[in-house]
């Protein structure tokens, strides 16, 4: 087994045939690998041959990670656990009815993918009970003498969860450390409805923060060495969205709202990233659905 510095292996599923737009984290313990965040089940042919890349085989998989059950972060669990079945999946307890019977969850998806659901996601299958581990908040995770640290993390999601491995002091943050293409310094906060809580996502921040993390591991996308400046960048756009929010919804008629702030995060973005980059940003979030989860937030707040 390779030394915990060399870890977390990332893995580019891929999504959609176009590169650098969903990462899952590959990690070795004593007890078995760990994957962070699979993917959907669309993935699963990349997820697979990124893990033999890394000289693992799924015989050699002990659990997921899950930081939340979003279609494009937990999506492929239960049919990795049907095909394995030896594979543990931790998360939230929020998250973990939804593992059990999907039906809900998909109904929801359904209605905003439509008959794209199987090109995007494929199958989400449900996840057997006994396969299930369910985590507090605090916890520290045993991976055959390996430590993981557990903390529940809302703000993006009410079930999000993050992890810490003790050994190399990598925070895997999922969609609570935002959203990040390549060399850029700009992080920008994924804000889609329904459960988007701006004041707790800053909390949740803090807190992995708190953990001096020596790198951080995000879904979208890949590993950052630079942890404190990442999620100071976080907050910060995560504060001047909240704020663009107020503005817009107490100046701008409601029928130009969603545009007025799909063009003004579009020119933040402009301002802080290179054109390709941009581009990339573009394509890694619906401002549309940003808008949505803000303005259902801010109403909430009222």
């Amino acid at each position: 087994m390779s030394d915990a510095s060399t870890w977390p292996g990332v893995i580019d599923l891929q999504f959609l045939g176009r590169p650098g737009r969903i990462a899952a984290g590959a990690i070795q313990t004593p007890a078995g690998a760990l994957v962070v965040d699979p993917g959907p089940a669309s993935c699963l042919p990349a997820l697979v041959g990124g893990l033999a890349g890394l000289g693992i085989a799924p015989r050699d998989l002990h659990g997921l990670l899950l930081t939340h059950i979003h279609l494009d972060h937990g999506g492929a669990a239960g049919a990795l656990v049907r095909q394995y079945p030896h594979v543990k999946v931790y998360v939230h307890p929020r998250g973990a009815p939804h593992l059990l019977d999907p039906a809900k969850l998909l109904a929801s998806a359904a209605r905003l993918y439509g008959d794209q659901m199987d090109r995007l996601w494929g199958e989400f299958a449900a996840v057997p009970a006994a396969n299930l581990v369910v985590p507090a908040d605090g916890d520290g995770l045993d991976f055959g003498g390996a430590r993981f640290d557990v903390a529940y993390t809302a703000g993006h999601a009410s079930h999000h969860a993050c992890y810490r491995d003790r050994r190399s002091g990598v925070v895997y943050a999922g969609d609570t450390g935002g959203i990040r293409v390549g060399p850029s310094a700009y992080v920008l906060p994924p804000t889609p409805p329904p459960d988007i809580d701006v004041r707790a996502w800053q909390e949740s921040v803090a807190r992995l923060r708190a953990w001096e993390p020596s790198g951080v591991f995000v879904t979208h996308f890949g590993l950052y060495r630079d942890a404190g400046a990442h999620f100071d960048a976080l907050s910060r756009e995560l504060e001047a969205w909240d704020e663009l929010a107020g503005t817009i919804l107490a100046d701008v008629p409601a029928g130009s709202r969603a545009s007025a702030f799909i063009e003004s995060v579009r020119e933040r973005v402009r301002q802080r990233v290179t054109a390709e980059e941009a581009e990339s940003y573009r394509d890694s979030m619906s401002l549309e659905d940003c808008w949505t989860g803000l303005e259902r937030y801010w109403q909430k707040q009222r």
